[in-house]
Protein backbone atom coordinates (compact mmCIF):
# COMPACT_ATOMS: atom_id res chain seq x y z
CA UNK A 1 0.00 0.00 0.00
CA UNK A 2 1.36 3.42 -0.96
CA UNK A 3 1.87 6.26 1.52
CA UNK A 4 -0.93 8.16 -0.20
CA UNK A 5 -3.30 5.21 0.16
CA UNK A 6 -2.38 4.88 3.82
CA UNK A 7 -3.15 8.56 4.37
CA UNK A 8 -6.61 8.32 2.81
CA UNK A 9 -9.67 7.23 4.75
CA UNK A 10 -12.68 5.93 2.86
CA UNK A 11 -15.68 7.93 4.04
CA UNK A 12 -17.97 6.25 1.52
CA UNK A 13 -17.79 4.27 -1.70
CA UNK A 14 -17.30 7.36 -3.79
CA UNK A 15 -15.18 9.55 -1.54
CA UNK A 16 -11.88 9.27 0.29
CA UNK A 17 -10.48 11.81 2.73
CA UNK A 18 -7.15 12.54 4.36
CA UNK A 19 -6.90 12.85 8.14
CA UNK A 20 -5.83 16.36 9.09
CA UNK A 21 -5.05 17.87 12.49
CA UNK A 22 -5.91 21.06 14.28
CA UNK A 23 -3.64 22.92 16.68
CA UNK A 24 -5.54 21.56 19.70
CA UNK A 25 -4.90 17.98 18.59
CA UNK A 26 -1.11 18.11 18.86
CA UNK A 27 1.47 18.59 21.61
CA UNK A 28 5.19 19.38 21.50
CA UNK A 29 7.63 16.73 22.72
CA UNK A 30 10.67 17.78 24.81
CA UNK A 31 14.01 16.51 23.54
CA UNK A 32 17.28 15.72 25.29
CA UNK A 33 18.40 19.34 25.56
CA UNK A 34 16.95 22.35 27.34
CA UNK A 35 17.86 26.03 27.05
CA UNK A 36 17.64 29.11 29.21
CA UNK A 37 14.71 31.08 27.71
CA UNK A 38 16.83 34.25 27.61
CA UNK A 39 18.99 32.56 24.95
CA UNK A 40 16.08 31.81 22.61
CA UNK A 41 16.31 33.86 19.40
CA UNK A 42 12.82 34.63 18.04
CA UNK A 43 13.80 36.95 15.19
CA UNK A 44 12.27 36.50 11.75
CA UNK A 45 12.37 38.40 8.45
CA UNK A 46 10.01 39.29 5.60
CA UNK A 47 11.73 41.03 2.72
CA UNK A 48 14.19 43.48 4.27
CA UNK A 49 12.07 43.89 7.41
CA UNK A 50 13.36 42.05 10.48
CA UNK A 51 11.28 41.76 13.64
CA UNK A 52 12.19 40.41 17.05
CA UNK A 53 8.78 38.88 17.62
CA UNK A 54 7.15 36.55 15.06
CA UNK A 55 3.66 37.80 15.86
CA UNK A 56 1.53 39.96 13.56
CA UNK A 57 -1.72 41.71 14.50
CA UNK A 58 -4.42 40.87 11.97
CA UNK A 59 -5.66 43.42 9.46
CA UNK A 60 -9.04 43.75 11.17
CA UNK A 61 -10.82 46.96 12.08
CA UNK A 62 -11.29 45.82 15.67
CA UNK A 63 -7.57 45.15 16.07
CA UNK A 64 -5.35 47.64 14.23
CA UNK A 65 -5.45 51.38 13.60
CA UNK A 66 -2.51 53.71 12.95
CA UNK A 67 -1.71 54.09 16.64
CA UNK A 68 -1.76 50.33 17.29
CA UNK A 69 0.43 49.67 14.23
CA UNK A 70 3.03 52.15 15.46
CA UNK A 71 2.92 50.81 19.02
CA UNK A 72 3.40 47.22 17.86
CA UNK A 73 6.44 48.36 15.86
CA UNK A 74 7.88 49.85 19.07
CA UNK A 75 7.30 46.55 20.85
CA UNK A 76 9.15 44.51 18.21
CA UNK A 77 6.15 43.03 16.44
CA UNK A 78 4.03 44.06 13.45
CA UNK A 79 0.49 45.31 12.95
CA UNK A 80 -1.34 45.29 9.61
CA UNK A 81 -3.88 48.00 8.75
CA UNK A 82 -6.95 47.05 6.73
CA UNK A 83 -7.10 49.54 3.83
CA UNK A 84 -10.65 48.58 2.88
CA UNK A 85 -12.18 49.04 6.30
CA UNK A 86 -13.46 51.76 8.57
CA UNK A 87 -10.11 53.58 8.73
CA UNK A 88 -10.14 54.45 5.01
CA UNK A 89 -13.88 55.06 4.60
CA UNK A 90 -14.29 57.71 7.30
CA UNK A 91 -12.13 60.72 8.14
CA UNK A 92 -12.85 60.21 11.85
CA UNK A 93 -13.78 56.56 12.48
CA UNK A 94 -14.39 57.02 16.23
CA UNK A 95 -18.15 57.47 15.97
CA UNK A 96 -18.47 54.55 13.57
CA UNK A 97 -16.57 52.26 15.92
CA UNK A 98 -18.81 53.34 18.81
CA UNK A 99 -21.90 52.42 16.76
CA UNK A 100 -20.47 48.96 16.01
CA UNK A 101 -19.69 48.38 19.69
CA UNK A 102 -23.12 49.47 20.91
CA UNK A 103 -25.50 47.94 18.33
CA UNK A 104 -27.63 44.96 19.34
CA UNK A 105 -26.80 41.50 18.06
CA UNK A 106 -29.82 41.23 15.77
CA UNK A 107 -29.02 44.54 14.05
CA UNK A 108 -25.26 44.02 13.79
CA UNK A 109 -24.98 42.63 10.26
CA UNK A 110 -27.33 45.26 8.81
CA UNK A 111 -25.37 48.06 10.48
CA UNK A 112 -22.08 46.67 9.20
CA UNK A 113 -23.44 46.49 5.66
CA UNK A 114 -24.56 50.09 5.96
CA UNK A 115 -21.26 51.37 7.36
CA UNK A 116 -19.06 49.49 4.92
CA UNK A 117 -21.12 50.68 1.95
CA UNK A 118 -19.30 54.02 2.19
CA UNK A 119 -16.55 54.15 -0.46
CA UNK A 120 -12.87 53.69 0.30
CA UNK A 121 -11.15 57.05 -0.18
CA UNK A 122 -7.64 57.00 -1.72
CA UNK A 123 -6.70 60.16 0.17
CA UNK A 124 -7.40 58.37 3.45
CA UNK A 125 -5.19 55.46 2.36
CA UNK A 126 -2.33 57.92 2.06
CA UNK A 127 -3.26 59.66 5.31
CA UNK A 128 -3.28 56.44 7.37
CA UNK A 129 0.04 55.24 5.95
CA UNK A 130 1.60 58.63 6.65
CA UNK A 131 0.21 58.56 10.21
CA UNK A 132 1.91 55.24 10.90
CA UNK A 133 5.23 56.38 9.46
CA UNK A 134 5.10 59.71 11.32
CA UNK A 135 4.93 57.65 14.52
CA UNK A 136 8.04 55.73 13.34
CA UNK A 137 5.96 52.63 12.70
CA UNK A 138 6.26 50.03 9.98
CA UNK A 139 3.42 50.72 7.54
CA UNK A 140 2.15 47.20 6.79
CA UNK A 141 -1.22 47.31 5.04
CA UNK A 142 -3.74 44.85 3.67
CA UNK A 143 -6.05 44.84 0.64
CA UNK A 144 -8.13 42.25 -1.17
CA UNK A 145 -7.13 41.28 -4.72
CA UNK A 146 -9.82 43.63 -6.04
CA UNK A 147 -8.53 46.38 -3.75
CA UNK A 148 -4.99 45.78 -5.00
CA UNK A 149 -6.19 46.48 -8.54
CA UNK A 150 -7.95 49.67 -7.47
CA UNK A 151 -5.55 51.08 -4.91
CA UNK A 152 -2.12 49.67 -5.75
CA UNK A 153 -0.85 52.96 -7.15
CA UNK A 154 -2.10 54.92 -4.11
CA UNK A 155 -0.42 52.44 -1.75
CA UNK A 156 2.88 52.67 -3.60
CA UNK A 157 2.73 56.47 -3.76
CA UNK A 158 2.06 56.70 -0.02
CA UNK A 159 5.19 54.69 0.74
CA UNK A 160 3.81 51.62 2.49
CA UNK A 161 6.55 49.30 3.76
CA UNK A 162 4.76 45.98 3.27
CA UNK A 163 1.54 44.96 1.49
CA UNK A 164 -0.63 41.96 2.29
CA UNK A 165 -2.98 40.87 -0.50
CA UNK A 166 -5.54 38.81 1.36
CA UNK A 167 -8.79 37.00 0.64
CA UNK A 168 -10.53 33.95 2.06
CA UNK A 169 -8.78 31.93 -0.67
CA UNK A 170 -6.16 33.28 -3.07
CA UNK A 171 -4.77 31.41 -6.08
CA UNK A 172 -2.85 32.20 -9.25
CA UNK A 173 -5.46 30.38 -11.35
CA UNK A 174 -8.61 32.46 -10.83
CA UNK A 175 -11.45 32.25 -13.36
CA UNK A 176 -13.57 35.38 -13.71
CA UNK A 177 -16.38 36.57 -15.99
CA UNK A 178 -15.27 38.26 -19.21
CA UNK A 179 -16.40 41.60 -17.77
CA UNK A 180 -13.91 41.37 -14.89
CA UNK A 181 -10.12 41.52 -15.01
CA UNK A 182 -8.64 39.46 -12.16
CA UNK A 183 -5.50 40.60 -10.39
CA UNK A 184 -2.32 39.22 -11.93
CA UNK A 185 -0.49 38.34 -8.73
CA UNK A 186 2.92 37.91 -10.38
CA UNK A 187 2.65 41.25 -12.15
CA UNK A 188 1.50 42.99 -8.98
CA UNK A 189 4.39 41.56 -6.94
CA UNK A 190 6.84 42.66 -9.61
CA UNK A 191 5.48 46.18 -10.00
CA UNK A 192 5.07 47.11 -6.33
CA UNK A 193 8.13 48.82 -4.80
CA UNK A 194 7.74 46.97 -1.48
CA UNK A 195 7.41 43.29 -0.48
CA UNK A 196 4.00 41.73 -1.13
CA UNK A 197 2.62 38.92 1.04
CA UNK A 198 -0.08 36.74 -0.51
CA UNK A 199 -2.82 34.58 1.01
CA UNK A 200 -4.70 32.83 2.22
CA UNK A 201 -4.09 29.22 1.25
CA UNK A 202 -3.93 25.79 2.89
CA UNK A 203 -2.21 23.46 0.42
CA UNK A 204 1.30 22.65 -0.77
CA UNK A 205 0.45 23.26 -4.43
CA UNK A 206 -1.09 26.72 -4.00
CA UNK A 207 1.70 27.79 -1.66
CA UNK A 208 4.23 26.81 -4.30
CA UNK A 209 2.28 28.73 -6.96
CA UNK A 210 2.15 31.89 -4.80
CA UNK A 211 5.87 31.69 -4.08
CA UNK A 212 6.66 31.31 -7.76
CA UNK A 213 4.47 34.35 -8.42
CA UNK A 214 6.79 36.46 -6.29
CA UNK A 215 5.21 36.44 -2.83
CA UNK A 216 7.48 37.80 -0.09
CA UNK A 217 5.47 35.73 2.40
CA UNK A 218 2.49 33.39 2.24
CA UNK A 219 -0.40 33.37 4.72
CA UNK A 220 -1.90 30.03 5.70
CA UNK A 221 -5.35 29.44 7.13
CA UNK A 222 -8.96 29.48 5.95
CA UNK A 223 -11.67 30.19 8.48
CA UNK A 224 -10.21 28.83 11.75
CA UNK A 225 -10.51 32.08 13.74
CA UNK A 226 -12.98 32.90 16.49
CA UNK A 227 -14.50 35.84 14.58
CA UNK A 228 -14.71 34.06 11.21
CA UNK A 229 -17.56 31.79 10.13
CA UNK A 230 -16.28 30.82 6.67
CA UNK A 231 -16.07 27.15 7.62
CA UNK A 232 -19.66 27.18 8.84
CA UNK A 233 -20.97 29.17 5.88
CA UNK A 234 -18.80 27.76 3.08
CA UNK A 235 -17.55 24.47 4.50
CA UNK A 236 -14.06 25.36 3.30
CA UNK A 237 -10.80 24.88 5.20
CA UNK A 238 -8.09 22.52 6.40
CA UNK A 239 -7.24 22.11 10.12
CA UNK A 240 -4.44 24.51 10.88
CA UNK A 241 -1.66 22.17 12.05
CA UNK A 242 -1.85 20.14 8.84
CA UNK A 243 -2.27 23.24 6.65
CA UNK A 244 0.84 24.87 8.12
CA UNK A 245 2.92 21.70 7.80
CA UNK A 246 1.90 21.25 4.15
CA UNK A 247 2.61 24.87 3.23
CA UNK A 248 5.92 24.85 5.13
CA UNK A 249 6.96 21.83 3.04
CA UNK A 250 6.36 23.91 -0.08
CA UNK A 251 8.49 26.70 1.38
CA UNK A 252 11.35 24.30 2.05
CA UNK A 253 11.16 22.73 -1.41
CA UNK A 254 11.04 26.18 -3.01
CA UNK A 255 14.12 27.21 -1.02
CA UNK A 256 16.04 24.09 -2.01
CA UNK A 257 15.22 24.75 -5.66
CA UNK A 258 15.75 28.52 -5.83
CA UNK A 259 17.81 29.49 -2.77
CA UNK A 260 15.10 32.02 -1.87
CA UNK A 261 13.51 31.60 1.56
CA UNK A 262 9.89 32.81 1.74
CA UNK A 263 8.31 32.81 5.22
CA UNK A 264 5.02 31.09 5.96
CA UNK A 265 2.62 32.98 8.24
CA UNK A 266 -0.06 31.00 10.08
CA UNK A 267 -3.22 33.11 10.10
CA UNK A 268 -6.20 32.37 12.32
CA UNK A 269 -7.35 30.12 15.12
CA UNK A 270 -4.51 31.02 17.49
CA UNK A 271 -5.52 32.36 20.88
CA UNK A 272 -2.84 31.44 23.43
CA UNK A 273 0.92 31.35 23.63
CA UNK A 274 0.73 27.56 23.43
CA UNK A 275 -1.15 27.82 20.13
CA UNK A 276 1.58 30.04 18.73
CA UNK A 277 4.34 27.66 19.88
CA UNK A 278 2.62 24.68 18.28
CA UNK A 279 2.05 26.52 15.02
CA UNK A 280 5.74 27.42 14.72
CA UNK A 281 6.64 23.81 15.56
CA UNK A 282 4.49 22.76 12.59
CA UNK A 283 6.65 24.94 10.35
CA UNK A 284 5.36 28.52 10.53
CA UNK A 285 7.86 31.38 10.55
CA UNK A 286 5.38 33.77 12.14
CA UNK A 287 1.73 33.92 13.15
CA UNK A 288 -1.07 36.40 12.55
CA UNK A 289 -3.56 36.77 15.40
CA UNK A 290 -6.63 38.88 15.99
CA UNK A 291 -8.60 38.03 19.14
CA UNK A 292 -5.71 38.36 21.64
CA UNK A 293 -4.87 41.87 20.41
CA UNK A 294 -8.55 42.85 20.23
CA UNK A 295 -8.48 42.55 24.04
CA UNK A 296 -5.86 45.28 24.36
CA UNK A 297 -6.80 48.56 25.99
CA UNK A 298 -5.52 50.36 22.89
CA UNK A 299 -7.51 48.25 20.38
CA UNK A 300 -9.99 50.24 18.25
CA UNK A 301 -12.77 47.65 18.70
CA UNK A 302 -13.81 48.92 22.15
CA UNK A 303 -13.83 45.43 23.62
CA UNK A 304 -15.38 43.79 20.57
CA UNK A 305 -13.93 41.76 17.71
CA UNK A 306 -15.55 41.01 14.36
CA UNK A 307 -14.85 39.24 11.10
CA UNK A 308 -14.04 41.26 8.01
CA UNK A 309 -16.44 39.33 5.77
CA UNK A 310 -19.42 40.35 7.92
CA UNK A 311 -20.31 43.43 5.81
CA UNK A 312 -20.71 41.43 2.59
CA UNK A 313 -23.99 42.45 0.94
CA UNK A 314 -24.29 39.02 -0.70
CA UNK A 315 -23.08 36.44 1.84
CA UNK A 316 -22.09 37.82 5.25
CA UNK A 317 -19.54 35.69 7.07
CA UNK A 318 -18.15 36.50 10.47
CA UNK A 319 -19.46 37.28 13.88
CA UNK A 320 -18.90 39.88 16.58
CA UNK A 321 -17.63 38.61 19.88
CA UNK A 322 -17.27 40.57 23.09
CA UNK A 323 -13.67 40.08 24.16
CA UNK A 324 -13.42 42.82 26.76
CA UNK A 325 -10.15 44.48 27.71
CA UNK A 326 -7.61 42.57 29.77
CA UNK A 327 -4.44 44.61 29.50
CA UNK A 328 -2.20 46.77 27.37
CA UNK A 329 -0.54 45.77 24.12
CA UNK A 330 2.73 45.51 25.99
CA UNK A 331 1.29 43.20 28.66
CA UNK A 332 -0.29 40.97 26.00
CA UNK A 333 2.82 40.84 23.86
CA UNK A 334 5.79 41.13 26.24
CA UNK A 335 4.30 41.00 29.73
CA UNK A 336 4.37 41.07 32.63
CA UNK A 337 1.33 38.79 32.43
CA UNK A 338 -1.68 39.64 34.52
CA UNK A 339 -3.55 36.47 33.48
CA UNK A 340 -2.53 32.82 33.69
CA UNK A 341 -4.55 31.55 30.70
CA UNK A 342 -1.81 31.96 28.09
CA UNK A 343 -3.16 35.16 26.55
CA UNK A 344 -0.62 37.54 28.16
CA UNK A 345 3.15 37.73 27.54
CA UNK A 346 2.98 35.80 24.27
CA UNK A 347 6.69 36.38 23.67
CA UNK A 348 7.46 34.97 27.09
CA UNK A 349 5.40 31.88 26.28
CA UNK A 350 7.32 31.34 23.05
CA UNK A 351 10.74 31.83 24.65
CA UNK A 352 9.90 29.56 27.59
CA UNK A 353 8.60 26.86 25.26
CA UNK A 354 11.72 27.14 23.11
CA UNK A 355 13.84 26.81 26.24
CA UNK A 356 11.91 23.75 27.39
CA UNK A 357 12.32 22.17 23.95
CA UNK A 358 15.97 23.19 23.55
CA UNK A 359 15.28 25.30 20.46
CA UNK A 360 17.83 28.09 20.03
CA UNK A 361 15.97 29.80 17.19
CA UNK A 362 12.82 29.47 15.11
CA UNK A 363 14.41 27.01 12.69
CA UNK A 364 15.19 24.75 15.65
CA UNK A 365 11.64 25.20 16.87
CA UNK A 366 10.31 24.06 13.51
CA UNK A 367 12.20 20.78 13.94
CA UNK A 368 10.91 19.72 17.36
CA UNK A 369 8.95 16.50 17.66
CA UNK A 370 5.16 16.71 17.62
CA UNK A 371 2.77 14.18 19.17
CA UNK A 372 -0.88 13.63 18.36
CA UNK A 373 -2.86 14.55 21.46
CA UNK A 374 -6.62 14.49 20.70
CA UNK A 375 -8.71 16.58 23.05
CA UNK A 376 -12.30 17.60 23.47
CA UNK A 377 -11.39 20.88 21.83
CA UNK A 378 -10.97 20.69 18.07
CA UNK A 379 -10.18 23.46 15.65
CA UNK A 380 -13.83 23.56 14.66
CA UNK A 381 -14.58 24.77 18.20
CA UNK A 382 -12.29 27.77 18.41
CA UNK A 383 -15.22 29.97 19.36
CA UNK A 384 -16.02 27.76 22.36
CA UNK A 385 -12.36 27.89 23.35
CA UNK A 386 -12.47 31.66 23.12
CA UNK A 387 -15.50 31.66 25.38
CA UNK A 388 -13.62 29.62 27.97
CA UNK A 389 -10.93 32.28 27.98
CA UNK A 390 -13.51 35.04 28.40
CA UNK A 391 -13.20 36.14 24.77
CA UNK A 392 -16.65 35.22 23.50
CA UNK A 393 -19.03 36.33 26.22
Amino acid sequence: MSANEQANIQIGRGKAARRAYGIDEIALVPGRRTLDPSLADTRWRVGAIEREIPIIASAMDSVVDADVAARLTDLGALGVLNLEGIQTRYEDPSGVLERIASVGKTKFVALMQELYAAPVRPELIRQRIVQIKERCGIAAVSVTPAGALRFGEAIAAAGADLVFVQATVVSTAHLAPDSLTPLDLAEFCQEMPMPVALGNCVTYEVTMDLMKAGAAAVMVGIGPGAACTSRGVLGVGVPQATAVADCAAARDDHFHTTGVYIPVIADGGLVTGGDICKCIACGADAVMIGSPFARAAEAPGRGFHWGMATPSPILPRGTRIQVGSTGTLEEILRGPARLDDGTHNLLGSLKTSMGTLGAKNLKDMQQVDVAIAPSLLTEGKVYQKAQQLGMGK
